[in-house]
């Protein structure tokens, strides 16, 4: 069986057709709804100076790599300063050996009734 609140003459709920449960005498009890969280742990200044700390002595370590990094690519490069010299006289008397058969083959073309030196006849 269903009641119907806006009955005409109902002034309470205890003009219901049926009895309803409702709070008991005096109330219920205040609820506890305050945010309590415990203070233990750091604080927030020691975690953001931990932090910072951390990250300080990371930086200093990526620092520390790259001054590292830079001395061996330094060595590198002092090294491949070192040798340039020399490879660049090996290329320069292969590039004038070259050029000599060049012009040696383009002298024969000019004058083709002279004859090819020999290869002692080149070294003296």
């Amino acid at each position: 069986m269903l009641a119907i609140r806006n009955k005409p003459g109902m002034a309470s709920v205890k003009d219901m057709l049926f009895l309803q449960g409702g709070p008991p005498p005096g109330g219920f009890a205040p609820v506890r709804h305050a945010r309590r969280i415990p203070s233990k742990g750091p604080s927030a200044v020691a975690i953001f100076l931990t932090v910072f700390g951390d990250f300080s002595w990371g930086m200093y370590e990526v620092g520390k790599g790259n001054k590292i990094c830079r001395a061996i690519k330094e060595e590198k490069y002092d090294a491949r300063r070192a040798i340039l010299p020399m490879l660049q006289a090996e290329e320069d008397e292969r590039l004038v050996e070259e050029w000599k058969r060049y012009l040696e083959e383009e002298l024969r073309q000019s004058f083709p009734c002279t004859k090819p030196r020999k290869a002692e006849e080149k070294k003296q």
